[in-house]
């Protein structure tokens, strides 16, 4: 009995600590109005640059870990010059082809603090292929918001299969080709 009695507080003990420690993550939903996506795109006679709107998301603080996934309106992008052509261009079959891939997706699979920067990972899906990436940001947070904030990234957009004017497909572009890599530069702003 008296075994059964130090068993029965040793347990009671234990999920009471259990409970103490145990942290309920919060959930903050991204404010699309002020969050923020600028790409920019390179090739050898110069660049263009612009926006995607962010369509919504979600954001997930348990401690120092982060999930979350965010939803991009494909039918946005923007060209920061204002050129019509480009951003039919853009949003052809040639490159996103947003009649069938409206949207993108990004899900955060984890956060690792290295060299005293927030390495965010997660998966990237755009035009239904899905690869991790992963890329330096920062973390602030106050009065019931989260904003997260990326340094400025590459994606290889031959990894989506975007071909067009790509040195990853075609072989004979000489200097008329299109980098496969573009920057991403993210803000995310959230709210509980």
């Amino acid at each position: 009995m008296k075994i059964t009695r130090i068993f029965t507080i040793a347990i009671a003990l234990l999920t009471v600590s259990t409970a103490l420690n145990a942290q309920e993550a919060t959930s903050f939903k991204a404010d699309a109005a002020s969050s923020t996506i600028n790409w920019k795109g390179y090739k050898p006679t110069g660049s263009h640059e612009g926006t995607i709107v962010l369509q919504s998301g979600d954001l997930k603080m348990d401690g120092d870990a982060i999930t979350g996934s965010f939803i991009v309106d494909m039918t946005t992008i923007k060209d920061a010059d204002g050129s019509a052509k480009l951003e039919g261009h853009l949003k052809s079959k040639d490159f996103f082809e947003i009649e069938v891939f409206t949207t993108s997706k990004f899900e955060i699979t984890g956060t690792e603090m290295k060299d005293g920067k927030l390495h965010v990972t997660g998966n990237l899906t755009i035009k239904d292929v899905t690869k991790e990436i992963t890329f330096p940001s920062a973390i602030s947070k106050g009065d019931g918001m989260v904003t997260l904030t990326s340094e400025t990234f590459q994606i290889n957009r031959a990894d989506y299969k975007i071909q067009y004017k790509s040195k990853s497909f075609f072989n004979n572009l000489k200097e008329k080709f299109i980098n496969d890599e573009f920057d991403l530069q993210v803000s995310i702003v959230a709210k509980k």
